[in-house]
């Protein structure tokens, strides 16, 4: 199987904002229903008070004053949230914590988990229990029993075209399904997503499958301090066979209704019949970074999702700064109770491959000293070049990887294509 070839990435250094950690009290009471992994009409009345009390209350949480624009007009979404990547302060929430079908948007969750255990040039021959127990109606990249891949393939096939036969094949790599499964709920756990319950590793509806936007951000955030995370989910397209797959997040290539967002970096979509459609994405300006994850907006129009997420992004670089936030992302367990090691001065992913040579990695660990410079290498293939970012600085190291909290992330500034015809 040929390298694919990958296209529209040019790298940056995003520099860190600081912001007001004050919140106020004012809920919107909601009638009680407990979770469901079908959706319901109302919220319950009372959710997890992670990150915040604010965050625990339905209805829509903000702290409007003189300055602070005001939030977009027809939101649908039955959850949504705006967050600062690297502080983690949330800017604003609706429905923060409602336990949800998240679709493919849990594919972050795998994807986090399962990245770091595999080379990206390991090879893989297909089996025919490989794809056993695929949801009917999945969606694809075409994987065929019998042939061989490489794990970059595979990770391209689950970011581009959130293919299930790559999710599956990568679980069966990682010791099978429920072992996969298992090790997406100790991850999560891990990462303080409480909210989120894992059945099947690609996301597809499942009795009791359900995260939130909470927790999907939680996921983002954490993916995003891996490079090779952050370079699938910024890939536009690529080349996979014979065959080119185009990256089916919009904000990301386009479509007839939604242009490309400015400064977009990933992260993943999903739809599926429960869940309706479901997405977080990743964006930069002025040097903010606002992570803004929206679940199953009750708007049917083409595009909704992406539609209401670039809305909420515009108001959180306009309200950035001015906002007061109404709660925080929390840290993971291990980086909430260890302690700077300023000895270490690996970079992530070196930290990552280190703890692999020594037994399969969690990927988790303590928290990180920011980058104080970055370097740009550009390399490519058949005339798409892709340039990357590496922040050099003082990593805390625990266990076999690192986990970077508020600091510099190097992510890519995606190169624009030509406008459709």
């Amino acid at each position: 199987m040929p390298a694919p070839k990958t296209t529209g990435r040019r790298s940056l250094l995003v520099t860190s904002a600081t912001l007001l950690s004050l919140t106020v009290t004012a809920p919107a009471a909601l009638a009680a229903q407990a979770p469901s992994p079908s959706p319901t009409a109302t919220p319950p009345a009372g959710m997890s008070t992670l990150g915040g009390a604010r965050l625990g209350q339905p209805g829509t949480q903000v702290n409007l004053a003189p300055g602070v624009p005001v939030l977009p007009k027809e939101l649908t979404a039955r959850s949504w949230i705006v967050s600062d990547a690297e502080s983690g302060e949330v800017l604003a929430a609706h429905n923060a914590h409602w336990q949800l079908p998240p679709a493919s948007t849990l594919k972050m969750l795998f994807a986090d988990t399962v990245l770091p255990r595999f080379p990206k040039g390991t090879l893989h021959k297909v089996a025919p229990s490989d794809l056993k127990g695929m949801g009917a109606g999945s969606s694809v990249v075409g994987i065929k029993e019998g042939g061989t891949y490489s794990v970059h393939d595979l990770w391209l096939g689950v970011f581009l075209r959130s293919g299930n036969d790559a999710v599956h094949v990568l679980s069966a790599m990682n010791g099978g399904v429920a072992q996969t499964v298992q090790d997406m709920q100790d991850h999560a756990e891990e990462l303080q997503a409480l909210d989120t319950h894992v059945v099947s590793p690609d996301g597809y509806d499942a009795p009791g499958q359900v995260s939130s936007a909470y927790d999907l951000t939680l996921f983002a955030r954490s993916g995003l301090q891996k490079r090779d995370f952050r370079d699938y989910c910024s890939t536009v397209s690529a080349t996979f066979g014979s065959t080119e797959i185009r990256n089916t997040n919009r904000l990301l290539s386009g479509d007839s209704d939604v242009p490309v967002y400015p400064g977009i970096a990933g992260v993943k979509n999903g739809n599926t019949t429960h869940a309706g459609a479901t997405f977080t994405g990743v964006a930069e300006r002025g040097g903010k970074v606002l992570l803004v994850t929206v679940m199953n907006p009750e708007k049917h129009e083409h595009n909704e999702v992406y539609k209401e997420t670039a809305k909420l992004l515009d108001w959180g670089f306009q309200a950035a700064g001015k906002v007061e936030p109404v709660g925080e992302l929390v840290p993971p367990r291990s980086a909430a109770t260890a302690q700077p090691d300023p000895s270490a001065s690996a970079g992530r992913d070196a930290a990552q491959a280190a703890g692999k040579a020594a037994g399969r990695g969690s990927g988790t660990g303590g928290p990180g000293v920011k980058a104080a410079a970055s370097a740009t290498t550009p390399s490519g293939t058949g005339g798409a070049g892709i340039a990357l970012a590496v922040a050099g600085g003082l990593l805390a190291l625990l266990g076999g990887g690192a986990f970077l909290v508020n600091r510099r992330w190097p992510l890519p500034d995606l190169m624009r294509r030509r406008a459709r015809p």
